[in-house]
């Protein structure tokens, strides 16, 4: 019983091994990069006055009302604050063909503005991510915010969205 073991174990790793190695590996290139700036200001910037705080996103097309969407707040080399969202909304398909597939995703952004230490005023926008998938690769090709298209993928650049408001 031993024998057939070890020998059930080495025809199993043999059978690994001979595996081709020409299975492609598909690429992912999702991560987006939200700048919003109003009047040279650095809106999520919190230590500023009228920037934006408690930010919030929301995945529109979620199973519930209430599905929160992680993000990440960060600054780049030039200490200017940006939203990274690199994934967690749910992605519904609007187009297919065989070997390619277009996805999109709805995001609601809720944000308070700071107008003073008593006074803050409430942001509700929208965000709707579309991707090009194929067995090659899977990117963001193009975003909306509020309706209005606001970045278009170029190959090999970083998905860079910014919003002047």
């Amino acid at each position: 019983m031993k024998n057939f073991f070890f020998l059930s174990v080495v025809a199993f790793f043999a059978f690994l091994s001979c595996r081709s190695d020409d299975v492609e590996v598909q690429q992912i290139d999702q991560i987006i990069q939200l700048y919003i700036d109003s009047a040279g200001q650095d809106m999520l910037n919190t230590n500023l006055k009228n920037g934006y705080t408690n930010i919030k996103m929301n995945d529109v097309y979620g199973i519930t009302d209430s599905a929160p969407v992680s993000f990440n707040q960060k600054k780049d080399t030039d200490t200017i604050n940006y939203i990274e969202y690199l994934a967690g909304a749910k992605r519904i398909a609007i187009d297919s063909t065989a070997s390619n597939k277009i996805y999109e995703s709805k995001i609601a952004l809720s944000m308070t503005k700071k107008i003073n230490d008593s006074v803050n005023y409430s942001i509700n926008d929208t965000m709707v991510v579309q991707y090009n998938s194929s067995p090659q690769l899977f990117q963001v090709a193009k975003v909306w915010y509020n309706g209005e298209l606001k970045f278009t993928k170029v190959q090999d650049q970083p998905n860079i969205v910014k919003i002047v408001k």
